[in-house]
């Protein structure tokens, strides 16, 4: 049996919730779909310090405060969804699952949202889980006592570092750069963290693992060409995302990245899809303005669907 919605919205993070409740505020009959657990990427996030409103709040409460919000309404929500393939190029839109149900609308809201983009080295992806990690709220405590390597420059990377510190003996912030891209308060932050490192100018080029653990990097320094085996027992990375667009890829407009085109309506290049949060080319990727695309998606959805029901009634 399938199941027909006014909106579906693909992701259940900020960005997807925040749509969800202008879409039920707005009458539209919708169902919120994630293939993990509702919540999104900040659920990892230890502390969120710039959200309106809130001076900190852990990621995990924001999350549960916005889902709290939109279940006041009447909206269908699924998690742990495993995607078969995803139409968006019908005029009815369709997402069927690995189970066998389908899930038809007339619109999409896509809000799958980035993973961590990996550094593409030697010995990275054989040792995920083995001293690499893209989650310090995940993996922090298991490195007490050690010596840890943070990869990137910007506000993930240095926020996370400092996060680490409260385990780590030492924590090492490894970038390509000679200045960080990081906000100046989180940059003072962790320049008065005593056991924060930085290395400038400087790339990973391998990770090193013995006894199935990682031992050090093989850093190189990009002016200079020298290289060296940094000890280290943890790899954090942060450096970027990549858009999870792989059940929908190519059926719309998109960057040579990946990421999803949308105009200021967070409309797509296909009629009646709507992209927001971190899955769209954005200039700024932050709790606050996936959830500000969600309030827009929600209120243009509604709005082509008023359209559609007139063109409908005048082809009729």
């Amino acid at each position: 049996m399938n199941n027909i919605y006014d909106t579906l919205i693909l992701g259940g993070g900020p960005a997807g919730l925040s749509a969800g409740i202008y879409c039920a505020r707005a009458g539209l009959k919708t169902a919120v779909i994630d293939t993990s657990m509702i919540g999104g990427t900040p659920v990892n996030y230890l502390e969120i310090e710039n959200y309106p409103g809130f001076s900190s709040i852990e990621g995990f409460e924001l999350s549960e405060k916005l889902e709290e919000h939109m279940d006041k309404f009447d909206v269908d929500k699924f998690s742990n969804v495993e995607i078969k393939a995803v139409d968006l190029v019908s005029d009815v839109k369709k997402l069927e699952t690995l189970d066998g149900k389908i899930f038809e609308a007339k619109t999409v809201i896509l809000a799958t949202g980035a993973k961590p983009k990996k550094l593409e080295v030697k010995g990275e992806v054989e040792n995920i889980g083995k001293g690499v990690s893209y989650c310090a709220v995940c993996d922090g405590a298991f490195y007490k006592d050690k010596k840890v390597v943070v990869v990137g420059g910007g506000n993930a990377a240095v926020e996370e570092a400092v996060y680490l510190t409260r385990f780590a003996k030492e924590v090492y912030v490894v970038h390509r750069r000679d200045t960080l891209r990081a906000d100046k308060i989180i940059q003072d932050r962790a320049f008065k963290t005593d056991n924060l490192h930085f290395i400038y100018d400087s790339v990973v080029d391998e990770i090193i693992a013995e006894n199935n653990h990682v031992t050090a990097v093989k850093l190189r320094n990009v002016k200079t060409k020298r290289t060296e085996n940094f000890q280290t027992d943890g790899v954090f990375v942060y450096i970027g995302f990549t858009p999870n667009v792989e059940t929908f890829n190519g059926q719309l407009e998109q960057d040579r990245n990946g990421f999803v085109v949308t105009d200021i309506n967070m409309r797509t290049s296909v009629y009646g899809v709507f992209a927001i949060g971190d899955v769209r080319v954005t200039p700024l990727r932050q709790v606050i303005t996936a959830v500000s695309d969600g309030a827009v998606a929600g209120v243009y959805a509604s709005k082509y669907l008023q359209e559609l029901k007139v063109q409908e009634g005048v082809m009729s």
